[in-house]
């Protein structure tokens, strides 16, 4: 059973292998089980498999390693050993392998020629990791010992001492004491003056040094720092010993392997070590185009044989790339290196290029179509370059047209840059015959750009043509020309008959929604015009001013100010005014939602404390907002000390969305106006200073401007959806933009509306030049200089309330307006006043009919 378990155990990997022969971890799994069981020959083809597809980790080399070792026998399989070591060293720059590796040579130093070999196996591994600034150490004393342990000449230990001393290394401090120790006559001022240099180096790379030990794995961030400062210093040794370090813990990093090898191709330039770098790019990562491509030419430019760039570029085909328009540029890469092969006077060359370019549209129309659903050459890049090698080198204008006609019948025949890169062609190669027939087949299927394609047309025919061939191109492209027109203006009428619809939709939505929202609230709001007298008059005294009188302005662009007259009224055609409120017991207003166990009972603070300059006023709250005066106190909290807050109820206990907030200075109400039009419970909040009325009846809170500025542009008919961030990429193309407004109504919702400030009025009037009637999601968009409606003022009441009703107020209908809008006075009798200077954003201008004076009369009758 024990046997069977293990069997099972070992088809898992097997079996996945078999279907994936490139998953790494089935490899190492592999080996592992192989391992345990001792079974020593088939974990020698497992290693030995995975080795040719993958470069192999500094532990799985180790274990590879020794586990050769142990079997070797006689020098035959020392020999053996010796190759795997050399395997080794190339996948990865590892001193713990570099160390083993001149160890187990040591072992071997009987034989004839050892000792030169283990010498020449110590310079290798000091050349390869004796810069290593942690490890590279070990190397240079195990060098010292063996040359120790021969009884070398004195001049060899000296030179390696002083070699070792000239390079920056952890603890060479100790070095420098141990060879003067050892050195009889002392150090050298030479060796002293290196040892110090080297120590200088030492300090400015600590701190990379520390950043890496105490960093987790890969440290990617910490090895790019530590790269740059190398790449700075300039010493191109120690820049290639630190990204040997970072891809040792990087490998499949590709922007990591791409650094390095462009490195090296454009400073070292040492054939094998550039070559060796680009083998060990794309073992590591294979799907990565760029590292094959930059192969291929570290290959063609170091003068690599054809069969061997050949055989790479097969292996790059197999790579797996992640996108088809890699395998695209891969062909172009091998086409262009075939290209420049060719000498056109000999025809095998040629015919290698030609049948590469066949296969190349093949490969991409078959395999690469079948797995990504696209060639990944949508426009015939390949056919192109193929065309022209054909008409240039090869004068073959004939196999150059077939290729442009496959082209267009790809679906490229619609699009204006095509039609005119093969008739640059013909142009160049070709003869004013085929130039012609080219341009008016442009001109029929060209659906882009079709009136570039008509002047390329006309201005050939200028130069070129006769009289008929003149008419001809000139009826063609009318021809062409209004039918596109047609299109366009239909495509744009029903693009205007999609945003109406669309915008018919949206007010649909929005009255559904509020009728909804209306049919949802539980609380009797009916009548709920802010009246609050009867409030307040508790609350702050008769002879104070009501939160009615407050004119709270709003704050859409271009809109009229709304004056929120909230008093109760009496006399002649006014309002009845409400019963007086009886007496409430203690805790009698309760929050709705069971939130206020105390009575919601204003602050005990005096009439004589409180002061408007003091206080702010804040409304457009929501009507169901959960323990409005902790809300409040906690949003204010940072402007100030927050005094009082006195939320405003109905006498059943139903907030009435406004409030009141008292701070102890007048300093905390600037920073409080801040917070004016910020979001409560999905509602902008409105928050403006408190300001007795009766004693300033001109004071308004509108802080924008109604007059024209020509600086400013105003925009309507911009979708909903549209945010600050969308219009200000359109609007600072033409200028710079200081300040965009986006007009909201009081809950929120945009209104398609938006003020933009400019810099100077050239920059606005160039923006209304080149923005208005374009098009921003479908919607054709308005633009104009700023121009805002002036804001009105009402009559002022006279001081007897009573009074100022019964004579100044308008006789009121159901619905606040007169009771008839029809005029009585005959229409002679009326005249017209001058018409308004200009048109304002949002409004149209309209005669103003005027009443005629009894001077007036008087004149008509003498007149008659």
């Amino acid at each position: 059973a024990c046997h069977n378990a293990n069997v099972n155990t070992h088809h898992v990997p097997f079996l996945q292998l078999s279907i994936n022969a490139f998953d790494y971890n089935c490899h190492v799994d592999l080996i592992k089980l192989l391992r345990q069981e001792g079974k020593l020959h088939r974990l020698r083809k497992a290693r030995q498999k995975m080795s040719e597809l993958f470069p192999l980790t500094e532990e799985i080399w180790l274990d590879w390693l020794k586990d050769e070792i142990r079997l070797t026998e006689d020098e035959s399989d020392r020999e053996k050993v010796y190759e795997l070591f050399e395997r080794a060293v190339k996948d990865y720059m590892c001193p713990e392998i570099w160390l083993e590796y001149v160890q187990y040579s040591i072992g071997g130093m009987g034989a004839q020629g050892g000792i030169e070999r283990v010498r020449s196996i110590f310079e290798r591994a000091l050349t390869a990791v004796g810069l290593h600034m942690t490890k590279g150490a070990s190397i240079w004393e195990a060098y010292r010992e063996f040359e120790i342990l021969l009884n070398a000449q004195l001049e060899r230990i000296h030179t390696l001492f002083r070699r070792q001393l000239a390079v920056p290394l952890m603890d060479m401090e100790g070095t420098y004491a141990e060879y003067s120790d050892w050195a009889d006559d002392g150090v050298p001022e030479t060796v002293t003056h290196q040892y110090r240099r080297a120590l200088q180096q030492l300090e400015k790379c600590k701190p990379f040094e520390e950043a890496l030990l105490v960093s987790e794995p890969p440290k990617l961030a910490e090895y790019q720092a530590y790269i740059d400062f190398e790449m700075k210093e300039g010493d191109p040794a120690r820049v290639q010993i630190i990204f040997e370090r970072a891809l040792a813990e990087n490998c499949l990093v590709p922007d990591l392997w791409i650094k390095y090898t462009m490195y090296l191709d454009r400073q070292l330039k040492i054939k094998d070590l550039v070559l060796s770098a680009h083998e060990r790019a794309v073992r590591n990562c294979p799907w990565t185009m760029g590292l094959w491509k930059s192969y291929l030419l570290a290959l063609e430019r170091h003068g690599a044989d054809h069969q061997t760039v050949t055989d790479v570029f097969e292996k790059a085909l197999n790579a797996g790339f992640i996108q088809a328009a890699d395998y695209v540029e891969i062909w172009q890469s091998n086409l262009d290196y075939l290209r420049r092969r060719v000498d056109f006077k000999w025809s095998r060359e040629l015919d290698e290029l030609r049948a590469a370019f066949a296969r190349s549209l093949d490969y991409l129309k078959e395999d690469v179509k079948e797995r990504f659903s696209e060639s990944g050459d949508l426009s015939c890049i390949i056919m192109q370059i193929w065309a022209r090698i054909e008409a240039l080198h090869c004068k073959n204008m004939q196999k150059a047209r077939e290729l442009w006609d496959s082209i267009m019948t790809k679906g490229n025949a619609k699009y204006a840059n095509m039609w005119l890169e093969y008739y640059n062609l013909e142009r160049s190669y070709g003869d004013a015959v085929h130039c012609r027939k080219a341009l008016h087949r442009a001109v029929q299927c060209t659906s882009d750009y079709p009136e570039h394609v008509c002047d390329v047309l006309l201005n050939f025919e200028r130069v070129e043509g006769s009289l008929e061939d003149w008419d001809a191109a000139v009826q063609k492209t009318e021809t062409k020309l209004n039918r596109v027109n047609e299109q366009r203006v239909a495509e744009k009428e029903a693009v205007l008959a999609r945003q109406e619809e669309e915008k018919a939709e949206h007010r649909r939505k929005a009255k559904a929604d509020k009728k909804a929202q209306k049919k949802s609230q539980k609380t009797d709001r009916a009548g709920d015009k802010r009246k609050a007298e009867d409030e307040y008059e508790e609350e702050w005294g008769e002879d104070e001013e009501l939160p009615s009188k407050r004119l709270r302005g709003e704050e859409d662009f271009g809109s009229t100010a709304k004056e929120e007259h909230m008093e109760t009224e009496s006399g002649l055609f006014s309002r009845r005014a409400p019963p007086p409120r009886k007496t409430e017991p203690p805790g009698f207003r309760k929050n709705q939602q069971g939130l206020s166990e105390a009575p919601r009972q204003p602050q005990d603070i005096s009439k004589e404390q409180r002061k408007d300059e003091e206080c702010v006023f804040v409304s457009n709250l929501p009507f169901n907002l959960e323990d409005p005066e902790g809300k409040m106190r906690t949003l204010f909290q940072g402007c100030g000390t927050v005094q009082q807050v006195r939320p405003i109820f109905t006498a059943k206990g139903v907030f009435k969305g406004y409030c009141y907030v008292q701070f102890e200075d007048r300093l905390a109400v600037s920073e409080a106006l801040k917070l004016d039009r910020q979001e409560v419970d999905g509602r902008p909040m409105f928050v403006s200073p408190c300001v007795d009325k009766n004693k300033n009846p001109d004071f308004k809170v509108f802080k924008y401007k109604t007059a024209m500025e020509k600086h400013k542009i105003f925009i309507s008919g911009l979708p909903y959806s549209c945010t600050k961030e969308t219009l200000e990429d359109l609007c600072k193309q033409h200028g710079t933009v200081k300040t965009i407004r986006l007009v909201t109504n009081r809950s929120g919702k945009p209104k398609g509306l938006a003020y933009v400030e400019y810099e100077n009025e050239a920059q606005a009037s160039q923006a209304v030049l080149k923005m208005d009637g374009t098009m921003l999601e479908n919607f054709t968009i308005s633009v104009a200089i700023s121009n805002p409606p002036s804001r009105k003022m009402e009559d002022k009441a006279a001081p007897s309330r009573i009074l100022g009703a019964a004579m100044l107020r308008q006789p009121q209908g159901a619905r606040g307006k007169g009771r008839t809008q029809i005029s009585l006075l005959p229409r002679s009798l009326y005249r017209q006043s001058a018409p308004d200077a200009k048109a304002e954003n949002g409004t149209v201008s309209a005669p103003h009919a005027t009443s005629l004076s009894n001077e007036d009369f008087a004149k008509m009758l003498l007149k008659k």
